[in-house]
């Protein structure tokens, strides 16, 4: 395995270890929640059982059995939803990303599952959009191996590692396009004050992705990044068919 490859493994696993440790904090707050609310609830059930038959008792347990499963079952599906995503990951980066050349519909994929790994950062109310804008019974070289693996990997981590995820109006927007054999990729996302990209208005980024891109698409691609009005943008135009 190339240092390179290590590199994006510890970098995946040590995102999935950090988006984890927020998730548990992020638990913990909401079981403390769930039981002042669960002990609020037992009182006004105590108040109301006094003043309830025996016949509506039976009807209320029930429902109050049924929503209780019905909380502990949407973590258990978001967990076992991440980390089926985690596993198509590693899946890519250890047994598809050796290859030298990889298609884009799977390279795309890569990066939505890389998405939804690090939705689990984020609250349930945080503005995330994704657009993917592929047909791809029109583009033939969507499905063939015409570009390197893990191209898409840079842009996405650095839009959740620098966004603001804490204030009320900050956004993170991805959205990925094929059309007559040319890629595309825009990211947008608030980033907070504190971040290191709000004190740089150029160079930002990794290096190791702008010499792949001069190594193997060299006068085929567009890549620019900047940060105005604490919003980071970053745009990846890469034509993968030789004129």
């Amino acid at each position: 395995m190339s240092e390179h490859l290590l590199y994006i493994l510890v970098a995946i696993l040590a995102t999935l270890v950090g988006a984890l440790a927020v998730y548990a904090v992020f638990l913990s707050r909401e079981n403390r929640r769930i039981r002042l609310e669960g002990k609020r609830q037992e009182d006004i059930y105590k108040r109301l059982n006094d003043r309830l038959d025996d016949v509506h008792r039976t009807e209320l347990n029930p429902h109050l059995l049924k929503n209780s499963l019905n909380a502990i079952l949407s973590h258990a599906y978001q967990t076992y939803f991440t980390m089926d995503k985690l596993a198509q990951v590693l899946d890519y980066v250890l047994y598809e990303s050796p290859n030298k050349l990889v298609s884009p519909k799977e390279e795309v994929a890569f990066a939505l599952n890389l998405i939804e790994i690090n939705k689990i950062k984020l609250s349930p109310l945080f503005d995330i959009q994704v657009k993917v804008d592929v047909e791809e019974e029109h583009e033939p070289l969507f499905s063939a191996p015409v570009m390197i693996p893990l191209i898409t990997i840079d842009l996405i981590e650095n839009a959740f590692k620098h966004a603001d995820i804490q204030s009320a109006n900050s956004f993170i927007a991805i959205a990925i396009s094929f059309e007559n054999g040319i890629l595309e990729i825009t990211v947008n996302n608030t980033i907070s004050k504190k971040s290191p990209l709000a004190k740089r208005k150029g160079g930002i980024g990794s290096k190791a992705l702008e010499e792949r891109l001069m190594r193997y698409y060299a006068g085929r691609h567009e890549l620019h990044r900047f940060v105005e009005n604490d919003i980071y943008s970053a745009y990846l135009q890469i034509q993968l068919y030789e004129s």
